[in-house]
C-alpha cells in the first residue's frame, strides 16, 4: 500500500517535471527532450510493474503458507475429533456390555 503512494508521487513528480523544463528549450531541444522524458517514464513504468510483480508473489506465497497452515489445523481437528468419537464410542460399547453382563447375573 505505501508503495502505491511513492510510485504514485515518483510518478506525478516526473510528469511535472516535463512541464517545468520544456519552455526554456528551443524546438529540437523540446523533441529531444520529450523522447528522453518518454524513455524515463516507460523505463519507471517497466520497474514498477516488475516490483509490484515480485510484491504480489511475495503476498501469494503468504497466502498459500497460511492457507496450508489452517489446513493442517483443519486436518488435526479432525483427527483429534474422530480419536474422541472412538474413545466415545468404544465406552459405550464398553457401558453397554456392562449393562447387559449386569442384566443377565440379575435376571436369572
Amino acid at each position: 500500500f505505501l508503495n502505491l503512494h511513492s510510485w504514485r508521487y515518483d510518478m506525478n513528480q516526473e510528469i511535472s517535471r516535463i512541464n517545468e523544463v520544456l519552455p526554456d528549450l528551443s524546438s529540437y531541444e523540446k523533441a529531444r527532450e520529450i523522447r528522453d522524458w518518454i524513455r524515463r517514464v516507460l523505463r519507471r513504468i517497466e520497474h514498477y510493474k516488475a516490483e509490484h510483480r515480485n510484491l504480489l508473489k511475495e503476498a501469494m506465497e503468504l497466502l498459500e503458507l497460511a492457507c496450508w497452515k489452517t489446513k493442517l489445523h483443519q486436518d488435526e481437528e479432525e483427527t483429534h475429533s474422530n480419536l474422541d468419537r472412538r474413545k466415545n464410542a468404544k465406552k459405550i460399547k464398553l457401558d453397554l456390555e456392562s449393562a447387559r453382563h449386569g442384566h443377565r447375573v440379575t435376571c436369572g
